[in-house]
This record gives structure tokens, C-alpha cells and sequence, in this order.
């Protein structure tokens, strides 16, 4: 099992004095790392029309880039060209156990971990990240530059690239096996590879306010709330007709402001939004599915995995009713399955002794074999 190693401070120093406010290095942050998944298995996923991949290169100086899938990289040579494979955690069990080191920060701001290959001179250029990222080194050398925030002048350098201008450098480092750049939104960076690498993105992603309003917004169109019209009776004389007066400006905010003061409603928007996934997960539905029984018998002699990628939330609010969120659908078992629904979520591996006290409830054991059945717990071999 990965375990961070922090040499230099602790992971609470970490939270108050780097995360989202500045960069840092953080050698030897894996010791002995060794890549999680080979060249070739990752070129294969590439090939996968379900993959979320691209290749970025030059061309006499110019930037290029592709969208997977692939059928071969021989045109491209043995330099300055990158493979980028996005959400590979739900590709790879054993990509999967890096999100693992990093449970001091919440699941629901987890975006993937993402993988690049690259030849020496390979890089996809200049650029800024509206995430934070853990940048951990694999096989292979990789120099990377980073800039202080400001105001950067970004550009299309392909369609499919969106670059900055060069920057003066605060952190130039070469990162080597085992080491981690952690850096914050808005940072500059620009990192080229040396030599033949492995580069592991453990990304964390927020939501902007308009991105979580178009949400909310669906949430409302797709569960019919929110229907309530403007009621305002015994209103005095309007004089004029093009005007929206403050009085008629408080009740629109008062209408919306109600929506976002409804905190059950809220929970339940945010536990479906937040654990819907954003990439393909591999599924694998059983041919011989379990009986409710058959799976508590299974369970005594297995532990059931969380397969890659999958998102499992609650909400202080509504969990005491036994209510948890996943892949985007609420489910609700009841107050007796409030720790029930903390161990599913808070656990990638589920043994019997955890869930035993709740094998009895029905409503629960029918979810956790048919969540089973459809390939989002599978037994470990």
C-alpha cells in the first residue's frame, strides 16, 4: 500500500501553509515508486474508444495534438511527443491505490488521476491549471518550471492547447522517481521530460458558482422543485411599466434565496452532483449474479473493492436518515443504516465485520447486490 512520506512538515502544515496558496516540492514523497502501470498497458488504453486520451507533439516547431483512441505511435519517434490518459484510476486497480495517500482532502474534490508518457523533449507546452495537482514522478526525469500567478496572457497555441507566455520560474526543479510537485490553480508550469517517463497527476478539481447554478438547476428540472410561482398580493399601484423596483427585486431574491436555504434540498443536489463522475468507469456486470444470501455468504471469505473511479458521498444533513449518494442516484435506508452508509463511503475495501451489524437489513443487502451484480463493488481475488 502507498503511504506519503512528508519529511519536511507535516500534512496539517501542508493544508495551512501550500494548499491553494503556493507551490511545493516534495522529494521522496513515495520512496522506492515504481510505476503503477507499464508504457505499453497505458498505450493500450488509448486504444479504447471509452478512454479519454490525446498526443501532444511538435512539428517543425509547431504544437500538435490528438484525440484518442490510437491505433499505433510508431509515426511519432523517439522524441518530443507526450501520451496523456485521463481518469486511469478507473481503468487500473493498482493506478486506483495512489488516490489512497491523499484521503486528508475530501473525495468529492477529486477529479482523476491522470498519466502521461513521455519521450525526452515531450511536454504539452506553457500553461495553466484551474486545479490543484499532485504531480508524482514515476520512471524517468522530468524538469519542471513553475511561475508565481498573475496577470499571464494565455493562448491557443493549437486548437487544443491552451498556453501562456513564458514566465520567470519560482520553482525549477527536476523531479525524479518518488518525488511530488504539488501545485495550486493559476500557477504557471511547463515541464519537459528528459528522458523515457511516467508522470501520475493526482488532480483536485472545484466547481465554479455558474458551473454548481446549471447544476442546481437540472437537479430542480429533473426532481420537478422548484415550481413555486411569485405570490404578490395586495401589491400597490405600479406607475411605471419598464421598471423592476426594489420591492419586486427582493421577491426574486427572496424566491431563489428560499431554494438555497431549503438545506435538504441542497444536501441531496450536492451528494447526487458531486458523485456523478465525469469519466467512463469499467463496469463489469456479472454473468452469474449473487443472491442477497449468497453475497453475505461471500462476504465472510472476500472483501468487496470499490472499483475504480466510483463516487460514494453523504451529507451531514441527510445521513441520519440513512441517506447516501452514488455514480449521481440518492438512495435512503433508513435511520437504523446511518453507519451503515459511513462505512460504504468512507472505505475503497469492505470486509464483513464492517457491515455485518446491517446484513440483516433488507433494503440495504438488496442494494449492495445489485451495486455488486453491476460491477461497482467486485470481490477481491
Amino acid at each position: 500500500m502507498l503511504k506519503l512520506h512528508l519529511a519536511d512538515f507535516s500534512i496539517e502544515h501542508f493544508l495551512q501553509h501550500y494548499w491553494q496558496q503556493k507551490p511545493v516540492v516534495i522529494r521522496q514523497g513515495f520512496p522506492h515508486f515504481s510505476d503503477l502501470i507499464s508504457p505499453n498497458e497505458l498505450a493500450g488504453l488509448a486504444c479504447e474508444a471509452q478512454v479519454e486520451s490525446r498526443l501532444v507533439y511538435r512539428t517543425d516547431g509547431h504544437w500538435q495534438a490528438e484525440l484518442g483512441p490510437f491505433e499505433s505511435y510508431e509515426r511519432f519517434g523517439e522524441r518530443d511527443w507526450s501520451l496523456i490518459v485521463q481518469a486511469v484510476n478507473h481503468w487500473s486497480p493498482a493506478v486506483a491505490t495512489l488516490v489512497e495517500p491523499f484521503s486528508f482532502l475530501p473525495k468529492w474534490r477529486l477529479d482523476d488521476v491522470m498519466i502521461s508518457y513521455a519521450t525526452p523533449g515531450g511536454g504539452v507546452g506553457p500553461h495553466i491549471d484551474l486545479y490543484d495537482v499532485f504531480i508524482c514522478q514515476g520512471s524517468g526525469r522530468r524538469r519542471w518550471r513553475v511561475g508565481a500567478p498573475g496577470e499571464h496572457r494565455q493562448f491557443a497555441a493549437h486548437p487544443a492547447l491552451l498556453h501562456t507566455d513564458p514566465f520567470e520560474a519560482i520553482i525549477d526543479v527536476e523531479l525524479e522517481p518518488g518525488d511530488i510537485l504539488y501545485i495550486p490553480p493559476g500557477f504557471p508550469h511547463d515541464g519537459v521530460t528528459l528522458e523515457h517517463s511516467m508522470s501520475f497527476s493526482v488532480g483536485y478539481r472545484a466547481k465554479s458558482a455558474c458551473a454548481l447554478f446549471s447544476g442546481l438547476a437540472d437537479h430542480l428540472i429533473d426532481n420537478e422543485l422548484g415550481s413555486a410561482l411569485i405570490c404578490d398580493p395586495k401589491r400597490p399601484v405600479h406607475h411605471h411599466q419598464g421598471r423592476i423596483d426594489g420591492s419586486d427585486l427582493a421577491r426574486i431574491r427572496a424566491q431563489l434565496q428560499g431554494i438555497l436555504d431549503d438545506t435538504s434540498l441542497i444536501a441531496d443536489f450536492a451528494g447526487s452532483y458531486f458523485s456523478k463522475t465525469k469519466c467512463n468507469l469499467d463496469l463489469q456486470e456479472l454473468e452469474y449474479p449473487f443472491s442477497e444470501a449468497g453475497l453475505s455468504d461471500e462476504l465472510e471469505a472476500r472483501s468487496l473493492i470499490r472499483t475504480g473511479g466510483l463516487r460514494c458521498f453523504y451529507v451531514d444533513e441527510t445521513v441520519g436518515q440513512g441517506v447516501c449518494y452514488i455514480e449521481g442516484e440518492r438512495f435512503e435506508f433508513g435511520a437504523a443504516c446511518r453507519d451503515a452508509v459511513l462505512a460504504l463511503c468512507d472505505n475503497e475495501r469492505l470486509s464483513h465485520a464492517m457491515l455485518k451489524p446491517w446484513l440483516q437489513e433488507s433494503a440495504f443487502v438488496d442494494a449492495l447486490t445489485r451495486w455488486t451484480n453491476g460491477g461497482y463493488w467486485y470481490f477481491e481475488d
